[in-house]
């Protein structure tokens, strides 16, 4: 019979107390007048619940499993025969529920970020890159219409020629988005005839996806009077012209690790500010991320893809009509994926990456 080791065990213990801590919280009237506020503890109470259900289930087979063995070594031989029948199956759900609390286990932390920020950039192709950025900004926005995520367009920069996109923010909010979409960070290649292609050639174009978690205001500090420098400027349009006679433009610098961003997406300095920050604090919270990342990975060997936005992680060929992510075996089909039929496709992915988290345990 399979037991946990101590270090799982108090991770286990952490969590179960995370989710009697936002039950308590859901409870509280104040808390409860805050749409948002119930939103964000409910999307952490739906992550943690099938671990800590699960860990509470394994506790009591692991009660009842003693208490079988307390009765076969008894004094009452009836109590004892049936208790030695009983045994074997009570230990093997056991093993079985013990299973499934670490699989769910390595992936509670992603299922707890209900909030993450996509960026697209068209890559190397011209026109035909810009295009090939707006359908998979296109296929994304399918996916979470049929998971019910909403997503907030927070920046766009327009390919005005072609009616393509060179750069995107988006922001996409429910659960499960960043245990799903996290998988999408590096580059998507296209193989197919361009529209604006006359003699028929196949051209080969790219775009970059970076997906950022979105953390809570408590899990980054940011010391925005000292370690923040803020400029208002007005908007620029893409030749770098003003756009328009208010400073309603807002770009931060995080000083101590140099994260700069600018928001100008609205006519409203308050929003830009509000949004700026947002996006700030993503990039800063995955700069520590990647950091501790890259901590743990030295510790290990056999690392696989970093999923970096500089790696090429899937093929989209027009002509074959199938899509070729390079961590799966098995090829897609073109139309369901671009339809926004993701899936399947994000189940193999996570259930590939919980097989390699479990041989970490």
């Amino acid at each position: 019979m399979q037991t946990l080791p101590e270090q799982v065990t108090t991770r286990l213990d952490a969590l179960a107390d995370q989710h009697d801590e936002i039950e308590r919280q859901l409870g509280n009237p104040e808390v409860l007048a805050d749409h948002n506020r119930v939103r964000e503890l409910s999307i952490r109470k739906a992550a943690l619940a099938p671990t800590v259900d699960g860990y509470r289930r394994y506790q009591a087979l692991m009660e009842e499993a003693g208490e079988l063995r307390a009765a076969v070594s008894g004094d009452d031989a009836e109590l004892a025969e049936m208790a030695r029948e009983e045994l074997p199956s009570v230990e093997s759900r056991a093993d079985e529920t013990l299973a499934e609390v670490k699989a769910s286990l390595v992936n509670a932390d992603d299922r707890r970020v209900g909030s993450v920020m996509m960026e697209v950039r068209a890559g190397t192709g011209g026109d035909e890159a810009g295009l090939w950025a707006r359908d998979l900004i296109e296929m994304y926005e399918r996916y979470a219409a049929r998971k019910g995520w909403k997503v907030e367009a927070m920046e766009t920069t327009a390919d005005e020629g072609v009616g393509g996109v060179r750069y995107a923010l988006l922001n996409f909010r429910g659960e499960g988005v960043w245990s799903e979409l996290a998988f999408e960070a590096g580059v998507h290649s296209v193989k197919r005839v361009p529209a604006t292609e006359s003699q028929g050639r196949i051209h080969t174009s790219t775009a970059t996806v970076a997906v950022l978690p979105e953390p809570e205001a408590v899990e980054v500090s940011i010391d925005w009077a000292n370690d923040v420098e803020e400029h208002v400027t007005t908007a620029q349009g893409p030749g770098g012209q003003n756009v328009n006679k208010v400073a309603t433009a807002v770009q931060m610098v995080h000083k101590p690790t140099g994260v700069e961003v600018r928001m100008q997406e609205t006519k409203s300095q308050a929003q830009n500010r509000e949004k700026a920050r947002r996006l700030l604090m993503a990039r800063v919270h995955e700069m520590e991320r990647q950091k501790a990342e890259a901590e743990r990975a030295a510790e290990r060997q056999g690392q696989i893809g970093t999923g970096g936005r500089s790696e090429k992680i899937r093929t989209y060929r027009y002509q074959d009509g199938i899509v070729a992510d390079q961590r799966l075996d098995e090829k897609l089909q073109l139309r369901p994926i671009l339809a926004g039929e993701l899936e399947e496709m994000m189940a193999s992915l996570i259930e590939q990456e919980t097989a390699r988290r479990l041989a970490e345990l």
